[in-house]
């Protein structure tokens, strides 16, 4: 069963992280600088909340497109869905439709190991049904052929 650790393992453990007592307008310029879709807010050295483009879109369709001087915290999300490097991909997968939620931190207890987005969760499945279609495809065309059975005495 594919495992949060190994997704990523191959995604990496780059963490875009802000703060709750930051700019919306500057969190936007950061995401649109770096072309990621979250940001972690932490607050001594703590997860605190996330900001996606979702409550971003919202706030500004709150406020006639303007950011205006509004902190993240104002329209964060403070009480987001986490997995631990455990969780069974399959869990995440739930989560992500249950929980609408395009962007998912994984917690070592206290510690940020990462996040996982919808993207990571669609590209490992794609890669592990791949790697299983490869190695059926290798067994088969590995299958012994006429095998012949010993002549019955009769």
């Amino acid at each position: 069963m594919l495992k949060v650790n190994e997704i990523l393992r191959v995604k990496g453990h780059t963490l875009y992280t802000g703060t709750p007592d930051m700019m919306v307008r500057d969190a936007i310029a950061s995401m649109s600088q770096l072309d990621i879709g979250s940001l972690v807010i932490m607050e001594h050295g703590q997860l605190v909340g996330m900001l996606t483009f979702r409550e971003i879109m919202n706030h500004l369709d709150a406020h006639s497109g303007q950011s205006g001087d509004f902190t993240v915290r104002s329209i964060m999300d403070d009480a987001p869905v986490s997995v631990t490097p455990n969780t069974d991909a399959d869990e995440v997968q739930r989560l992500m439709l249950d929980k609408h939620a395009r962007y998912i931190p994984v917690m070592d207890g206290p510690t940020l190991m990462g996040v996982i987005s919808f993207y990571d969760m669609a590209r490992a499945i794609v890669e592990a049904q791949q790697f299983e279609n490869d190695m059926l495809k290798a067994y088969i065309r590995d299958w012994p052929s006429d095998v012949s059975e010993p002549a019955r005495k009769g």
